[in-house]
C-alpha cells in the first residue's frame, strides 16, 4: 500500500513552488523529507492533504487520484495531518482535543477508545495531560497532541510538518522516542516529517527524501543540473 505522486506540479501567486514531483510514499515507512526553509516542504504536505491544487499531475491510492477528490474526504481515506502552528483547541481538554477528528468523522464511540488506547500506548506521556485543559499546554506539549489527534484520524498516513521546530532537548527526545515507537505499534502506517535541520531526525526515519526549490529527490545529486539553489515561498 503506497501513494504514488506522479509528475505534480504546485503553482501559488504566480509561482511554481513544487516542480514534476514523483515520489512514492509506502506504508510501514517514515519518511523525512528534509530541505531549507522555503523549498516547498509545507507546499507539498498541503498537497497530499487536498488543501492545494496542483496544477497538473496525479495523486494515486488504490486505483484512485486523490487530485480530483476535496479535501474533506482525506481523513475519511486515512490521512492525518499535524501542521507546523498545531492548533489546539483551548477550549477543550487534551481527552477531547485528541478525538474530535474522529468525533467529527462520526467514528463509533468504542472504536474512538481503541484508538486512543493505541494513541496512548507509543505516547504514554500522554496519558497524565488527558484532563488538562487545551490552554494549559505548552508549545512541546501541544506538538505530542497534535501527533496524537493526527493519528486518531491518520489510519494510513500521517503528516506532521517541522514538529521538531521549537522544542526543547528533553521533549525533542520524547517526541522521538514517540515516533519510533510507531513504527513498532503500527507497522503499516507511513509517517511523513518535514525537517530543514536532517540531523534532528537521526535513528527516526527509514526513508529520505530531499527537497530544493520544489526539486524532489531521494539523492541531492538527482536534482536537475544547474538549478538555482534560491528558496520559495512555501
Amino acid at each position: 500500500m503506497s501513494l504514488h505522486i506522479e509528475s505534480m506540479r504546485v503553482d501559488l501567486g504566480g509561482n511554481t513552488v513544487l516542480r514534476n514531483v514523483s515520489i512514492s510514499l509506502p506504508g510501514g515507512e517514515t519518511v523525512a523529507v528534509v530541505g531549507r526553509n522555503g523549498a516547498g516542504k509545507t507546499t507539498l504536505l498541503r498537497s497530499i492533504m487536498g488543501l492545494v491544487k496542483p496544477a497538473s499531475g496525479l495523486m494515486l491510492l488504490d486505483g484512485r487520484d486523490l487530485c480530483a477528490e476535496p479535501a474533506h474526504l482525506r481523513a475519511a481515506a486515512g490521512f492525518g495531518y499535524a501542521p507546523e502552528d498545531r492548533v489546539i483547541f483551548p477550549a477543550l481538554s487534551v481527552a477531547q482535543n485528541i478525538a474530535l477528528p474522529c468525533e467529527v468523522q462520526r467514528v463509533p464511540r468504542r472504536e474512538i477508545e481503541q484508538r486512543v488506547e493505541a494513541v496512548l500506548a507509543a505516547m504514554p506521556q500522554l496519558k497524565p495531560m488527558l484532563p488538562r485543559s487545551g490552554a494549559a499546554l505548552s508549545g512541546g506539549q501541544g506538538k505530542m497532541v497534535a501527533l496524537a489527534r493526527a493519528l486518531m484520524v491518520g489510519t494510513r498516513f500521517v503528516l506532521l510538518d517541522e514538529p521538531f521546530q521549537g522544542l526543547a532537548p528533553v521533549l525533542a527526545r520524547q517526541y522521538g522516542d514517540s515516533l519510533r515507537a510507531l513504527r513498532q505499534s503500527h507497522p503499516q502506517l507511513c509517517v511523513v516529517i518535514t525537517e530543514s535541520n536532517a540531523s534532528l531526525l537521526d535513528g527516526v526515519q527509514s526513508l529520505t527524501l530531499f527537497i530544493e526549490r520544489g526539486y524532489v529527490a531521494t539523492d541531492q545529486q538527482a536534482w536537475p543540473k544547474g538549478h538555482a539553489q534560491s528558496g520559495e515561498s512555501e
